[in-house]
């Protein structure tokens, strides 16, 4: 089963193999988690996507057909659930600040991310530049370097054109190394961390 590819792990469990769908989840739960975490910069919000993402599997199991990766969508369903979260949010705050004015003073003095951390961790550095990225920019670095997707794949995930998605990976980067140069890491390291992230879980 190790050697097995997704989809045949995912025919397998359409077709009654509920251990398939176990080796699906050990393979995947942890890089979508990831993944979710790092867009959404809270963790209880990435484990509630992260489980429903995997209940979207199960639920379209039945009428699954192998059309494409089943990673490209995987990850397509992971993002589409974390940017109606996002938008169910932003609504709710909305309408939390025009019910009460008070809030609205309140949010305008929220206080800025914590970047004060030890400038020879370059990783948490990182994760702070990734948090202020905007979040397309985010969203397309965190798919090309931490999920490994090829472009064509990423503009099929976000639904945004080719040409698009490589122009918010190449502002994504542009930004990150002007981020971590302000904070002091040199341009090998930050090269170095923004390859990481590919591996290194949060």
């Amino acid at each position: 089963m190790p050697d097995e590819s997704d989809e045949r792990l995912m025919l397998r469990f359409r077709d009654g193999d509920a251990r398939a769908f176990e080796a699906l989840v050990r393979r995947h739960r942890t890089p979508i988690f990831s993944f979710l975490l790092r867009l959404t910069r809270d963790r209880g919000r990435a484990e509630d996507l992260c489980q429903e993402a995997f209940l979207r599997v199960v639920k379209a199991s039945s009428a699954w057909e192998p059309r494409a990766r089943f990673r490209t969508w995987l990850y397509a369903m992971a993002r589409n659930l974390a940017v109606d979260e996002s938008r169910r949010m932003a609504f709710r705050r909305a309408s939390s600040l025009e019910a009460d004015p008070a809030a609205s003073a309140l949010a305008a003095d929220d206080p800025a991310p914590d970047r004060a951390a030890d400038a020879a961790l370059v990783r948490p550095l990182l994760e702070a530049a990734l948090a202020a990225l905007p979040d397309e920019q985010r969203e397309v670095f965190l798919l090309r370097e931490h999920a490994g997707l090829r472009f064509p794949e990423i503009a099929e995930i976000t639904g945004a054109p080719e040409p698009t998605v490589k122009s918010r990976m190449r502002y994504a980067l542009e930004a990150l190394r002007e981020r971590l140069a302000a904070m002091g890491v040199e341009p090998e390291a930050a090269a170095g961390a923004a390859a990481s992230t590919r591996s290194a879980a949060p």
